[in-house]
């Protein structure tokens, strides 16, 4: 099978994520296509692609613009594959967050009107080094506020590897 991966990243890890899946994909077997669609790239070709699985991040409620753009622009191609989002967010690391995690993604099936086959919530990471002071403060103040995480600590990936791993290879066996 070739399987289309098209993502977007903001501060490394949806990046990190995907490059993860793609070797996953490989490892299983099948020919990956990874596809950086965050910026202003031409359309992703989707010729004898069987699947689609697409990875975004959330920054204040949303995935990346230009991901949603091109999401919408290819919701034809898309809709005619089985497709598996993964949306990357720090709600996601936690149980209390997952149905805002789960939000986002139906605002982003909103505004892009396409319904991915499957959805997976997968936790980011906090990225210190990418935050100017205001961004510390949400990421503190907002973000983490009331969880078990010392934002002085530096920097932490809470991405479940082995979960998701275990969702990739179910979604390919479908």
């Amino acid at each position: 099978m070739k399987i289309l991966i098209l993502y977007a990243s903001i501060e490394g890890q949806t990046e990190k994520i995907a490059r993860h899946v793609a070797r996953e994909v490989r490892g299983t077997g099948h020919e990956d296509v990874l596809v950086d669609i965050g910026g202003s790239g031409p359309r992703p070709e989707f010729d004898g692609v069987d699947k689609v699985i697409l990875a975004a991040p959330v920054h204040e409620r949303r995935h990346p613009e230009g991901f949603e753009v091109c999401v919408a622009a290819c919701r034809k191609e898309l809709a005619a594959r089985p497709t598996l989002m993964l949306s990357v967010s720090m709600n996601a690391a936690f149980a209390e967050g997952a149905e805002e995690a789960q939000d986002y993604v139906v605002e982003m099936e909103m505004r892009t009107g396409f319904r991915p086959t499957e959805v997976a919530l997968v936790a980011g990471a906090i990225r210190t080094h990418h935050y100017d002071y205001f961004a510390a403060q949400v990421v503190r103040h907002v973000v983490m506020r009331g969880r078990d995480y010392d934002p002085d600590a530096g920097e932490h990936e809470f991405t479940d590897w082995g979960a998701l791993d275990t969702t990739v290879k179910a979604f390919l066996n479908r």
